[in-house]
């Protein structure tokens, strides 16, 4: 299956199949030299264009990202990964170098996770893959968790990393969570003057806000936050937004629809949280249980690290990754 990636180069392609020449494409942003054995490329879908890069060889991984950052947080498991495995690395719409509509559209139903998770179909797609393994952080890993309700006959095993049920979230909040986590609400606020207000704030000072609180973390390669800094841009601004936005209305609609049905994702699920993290020390410690509500086969624990585990901790993750993507 791995044949029908190979000769697209860095053409643009489209969910059907068809490559557009890239003159008439969009540009391959710069490379920061982060994955240097992988391909780039760029997968047009059902209303978004999606940046991805890949490599390696073995059975399909795909791995999502978090708010604010983009594929490159992969950047230290990656490459490893990609000894055993064909390793996908994408942006999710809006985010990073994917463009999505500059539309929400009702009830921001065009950045759901939903919309976001068909948008990583039609990239396994394109590159061939009917089944695959993926793993995803943060908004990554909500995207992920709804890849495996929607697409159960697609995933074949997902790993969630520090995060709970957004559904679950959104029913349990706290003094601290909000003081934590205050972007939830900010962010997801409808009137565009939250975007100009975020706008205002110098890039590099609002992304490491959100990566460190103050200042940058020494687990940071300093090439990635400039990937991060780079990528911070109003489209970015906005799509991160739309993604709140649709996170506070019709993604828990589609939440609230599936534990109403008693729906649970069918796969095997690996959930993994940093013991420092504001998902570690807000819930109790005991996250399996919670998403044992969600899924029918949950196995998984902490690390000690904060929110970014696999930049804080990247040789655990690889090696928990290889014990269960099998």
């Amino acid at each position: 299956m791995a044949a029908a990636a190979a000769g697209l180069g860095s053409q643009l392609v489209s969910k059907s199949g068809d490559a557009l020449a890239q003159t008439a494409a969009r540009p391959l942003p710069p490379d920061s030299g982060l994955f240097p054995a992988f391909e780039a490329k760029w997968v047009h879908t059902n209303g978004a264009d999606i940046f991805l890069r890949h490599g390696g060889t073995g059975q399909p991984m795909l791995l999502l990202h978090g708010n604010p950052q983009s594929h490159v947080c992969w950047h230290k498991v990656a490459g490893t990964l990609a000894r055993r495995y064909h390793v996908v690395v994408a942006d999710l719409r809006g985010y990073g170098d994917s463009v999505g509509p500059a539309a929400g559209g009702p009830d921001h139903i065009n950045y759901s996770f939903r919309t976001m998770a068909q948008d990583q179909m039609d990239v396994m797609t394109t590159l061939g893959y009917d089944r695959f393994f993926v793993a995803g952080h943060d908004r990554g890993a909500r995207t992920a968790h709804r890849l495996a309700l929607d697409h159960p006959e697609r995933v074949r095993k997902v790993a969630l990393l520090d995060i709970l049920p957004t559904r679950y979230v959104w029913a349990h909040p706290s003094r601290e969570w909000a003081l934590n986590s205050w972007h939830w609400s900010f962010m997801a606020q409808p009137d565009e003057m939250f975007e100009r207000m975020i706008r205002a704030i110098p890039a590099r000072e609002f992304v490491l806000r959100h990566l460190g609180r103050s200042g940058k973390p020494a687990f940071f390669d300093d090439r990635a936050v400039a990937e991060y800094v780079r990528c911070f841009t109003p489209k970015t601004i906005h799509g991160s937004c739309e993604d709140y936005r649709a996170a506070a209305g019709i993604d828990l609609k589609h939440d609230e629809a599936d534990h109403q049905a008693g729906r649970k994702i069918a796969a095997p699920v690996l959930v993994m949280w940093g013991s420092r993290s504001h998902t570690g020390m807000f819930y109790g410690g005991d996250l399996v249980s919670i998403w044992r509500e969600a899924a029918t086969d949950v196995t998984g624990g902490p690390l000690d690290t904060g929110h970014y585990l696999a930049e804080e901790a990247p040789q655990a993750v690889i090696e928990a990754f290889e014990r269960f993507f099998v």
